[in-house]
């Protein structure tokens, strides 16, 4: 596996200001498991972990396309308050990760209780959410190292190493530090009403369907070797074909689109919902003619734009976790079980997976004519957020028998 080059110290406060921005770019996702491609994160920076409370019982209601979307929120506000400066962040299906630079921590705050807020009050979702300076997680005995995988030029992911998400996870859960937890708290006073920018933000593809057999959500932790293991996995999933799960061949536009009211309601900031409706209505309509026929339209080229897709889908790295969602044949899946399985019991790791028929897919676009557009992935049937209960059950059967 290719190793990062050599990181530069970072000089002065206006390197740190543009820490994300300057960190080389990772282009091929097996590098965010190799360690010398991660940089301290500065202290004046802060971390900002979301998730959804009940995210089990909202899925098997049927409302997992909600759940993503509702976890993608919190990403859109804040990618939107900081733009043009880019941010480190990651999509965990049920919940999120992202880094936001000091000079935009008092917004990023407010925009977070704004989105806990709306996701309480238009979709019945609670939201936990905790934002703490970066000094303030190292106090509490953790890490926050970086890295930035992008795929394509100026489509940029966030990957996390040192333990600090994690860390912050569980004070917000209430089962780590206390003076964390108080550092990270995000005071309810903060939510006025006002809604979020969240530009860019849709989910109106219908769920991807598996080409090769099934989608596999897959979600490791703490493994040793996790970068073998990810080429291991990889190399079992592409030996019938492109693995990764949203392709030209498996990206489908139906209307109306099954989330198109979620984007009218995100969209619309305190307007008049019925104007929202039908405008987005319009718009999914005429973008569905567009991609049918397939031919440019302006500086818009839809099949570039489909191309570009399948490059600009995330999977998520943080501290000793890695989740990716793959469209594998049946055989390469039970391969893929099998030896992962092994690998457990032989390094001590934890994993847990989820087999569907789909993958569903949330979309935060800056500019499709520009090629600016990232997407969320989650596997269908209860994706992510099935396979973490797996392995919670798993290490809890493990606790009672010992």
């Amino acid at each position: 596996m290719p190793s990062a080059p050599a990181l530069p110290l970072q000089p002065d406060a206006t390197a740190a200001a543009g820490f994300f921005a300057g960190l080389p770019a990772l282009d091929d996702p097996l590098r965010a498991c190799d360690d010398d491609g991660y940089r301290a994160a500065p202290d004046d920076w802060a971390l900002a972990v979301t998730d959804i409370v009940g995210s089990t019982s909202h899925v098997a209601a049927g409302r997992h396309k909600t759940v993503n979307f509702v976890a993608a929120m919190a990403i859109a506000a804040a990618k939107n308050l900081c733009a043009p400066q880019p941010i480190p962040f990651l999509f965990g299906g049920d919940g999120a990760v992202l880094m936001v630079p000091p000079g935009q921590v008092a917004a990023v705050r407010q925009a977070l209780a704004r989105v806990r807020g709306a996701a309480r009050r238009e979709q019945g979702m609670e939201l936990r959410v905790g934002l703490a300076p970066v000094a303030a997680v190292r106090a509490a005995g953790a890490d926050v190292r970086v890295a930035r995988y992008e795929p394509t030029p100026g489509n940029s992911f966030g990957v996390f190493a040192g333990g600090g998400v994690s860390t912050l996870e569980d004070a917000i859960r209430g089962r780590g530090s206390a003076v964390l937890a108080t550092a990270a708290a995000v005071p309810e006073a903060l939510d006025d009403g006002e809604a979020v920018d969240l530009s860019g933000l849709s989910c109106r593809w219908a769920p991807l369907q598996s080409q090769h057999g099934k989608m596999l959500a897959l979600i490791l932790h703490g493994a040793p070797r996790p970068g073998a293991l990810f080429a291991a996995i990889l190399q079992l999933a592409g030996q019938d074909g492109d693995p990764r799960p949203a392709r030209p061949e498996t990206l489908r536009s139906t209307w109306p689109p099954q989330g198109f009211m979620l984007e009218a309601r995100a969209r619309c900031r305190g307007g008049w919902l019925p104007w929202w409706v039908l405008r987005v209505l319009a718009e999914t309509l005429l973008a569905r003619w567009v991609i049918a026929r397939g031919k440019p339209v302006g500086a818009f080229d839809p099949q570039r734009y489909m191309r570009e897709i399948r490059s600009n889908t995330d999977f998520s790295k943080h501290d000793r976790t890695l989740c990716v969602v793959l469209d594998c044949a049946l055989p390469r899946i039970e391969a893929i079980r099998a030896h992962v399985q092994a690998c457990a019991a032989a390094q001590g790791f934890e994993w847990g997976m989820t087999v569907s028929d789909t993958a569903l897919m949330t979309c935060l676009v800056t500019s499709e004519t520009e090629g600016l557009h990232v997407h969320f992935v989650d596997g269908g049937s209860g994706g992510y957020t099935d396979a973490a209960r797996q392995m919670k059950a798993a290490r809890a059967a493990r606790t009672t028998t010992v």
